[in-house]
């Protein structure tokens, strides 16, 4: 699945979801391609969520970017381990924590905000309801329920709460556009038009995200992501496809999100 939106706005400028189908013959292909994962499908979308929780970290004074945590071993709560996919196995500064993709740091950054304030701007990020498309294939979110401190430490990193595309899209343009979340809308706007946003982070915690996430391209994990002649920022995530018994370790979700110039 993809899309591409006008962080600006909020217009969807391009949409994809494969496998496709010929919608003059949708009976010849499989049930499984007759659906929109860009709207209608919810994932577990992994480490791209680790940029709403620098936000809600950075915006709520929790930490600052000369903050840090320590990330030098797992953290063990009840059955589960919390580890990192390329440790550092040291003290991670706040800004490390995106670059390096920490789910330690994340998980720690997200236990001083608290889930109470976790879950409030994860709300007004858009990412607790569903979102409102001019289509009829629009998925709702699974979040957790009751929300524990495990839950707060998962989400942090991207596991435990399911969202469409779409709705990722949305809370990103957001994070990047000055911190004003706009509805995704498939109506063309007229020049200069924007419309009503609500409010989700200040501007300068989102000036300070976008400054982080082109320091993910350029020395982090989205180096594939530089591209000649263009100022990209951007984020890598991957997860763990939740299966019947838990989470197949071989099964994976491959994301990225970003934002140019």
């Amino acid at each position: 699945a993809g899309l591409v939106m006008n962080a600006n706005t909020g217009e969807v400028l391009g949409l994809a979801s494969l496998p496709d189908f010929d919608p003059n013959h949708p009976g010849a292909s499989p049930v499984t391609s007759r659906f929109n994962r860009t709207s209608l499908g919810v994932y577990e979308l992994g480490s791209v969520f680790k940029v709403f929780t620098l936000a809600m970290a950075l915006d709520s004074g929790t930490t600052n970017l000369s903050g840090s945590y320590d990330a030098s071993k797992p953290i063990r709560v009840s059955r589960f381990t919390i580890r990192d996919d390329h440790p550092k196995k040291r003290r991670l500064s706040v800004p490390e924590i995106l670059i390096y993709s920490s789910n330690i740091g994340a998980a720690k950054m997200a236990l001083d905000v608290g889930g109470k304030t976790q879950r409030a701007y994860l709300g007004r990020f858009g990412m607790l309801r569903r979102p409102a498309l001019e289509l009829p294939e629009v998925g709702a979110p699974l979040s957790p329920s009751p929300w524990r401190d495990i839950n707060t430490m998962t989400v942090a990193f991207g596991h435990g709460l399911a969202v469409s595309p779409v709705q990722l899209t949305s809370g990103f343009a957001a994070a990047v556009n000055g911190g004003l979340l706009l509805p995704a809308t498939l109506i063309r706007h007229q020049p200069g038009q924007r419309g009503l946003g609500v409010r989700v982070i200040g501007e300068r915690t989102s000036g300070q995200l976008r400054r982080l996430l082109r320091a993910v391209v350029e020395k982090g994990t989205g180096g594939k992501a530089e591209a000649p002649g263009y100022l990209v920022g951007g984020k890598t995530g991957t997860a763990e496809k939740a299966g019947v018994r838990g989470y197949r370790r071989r099964a994976l979700i491959s994301s990225f999100v970003a934002a140019f110039p």
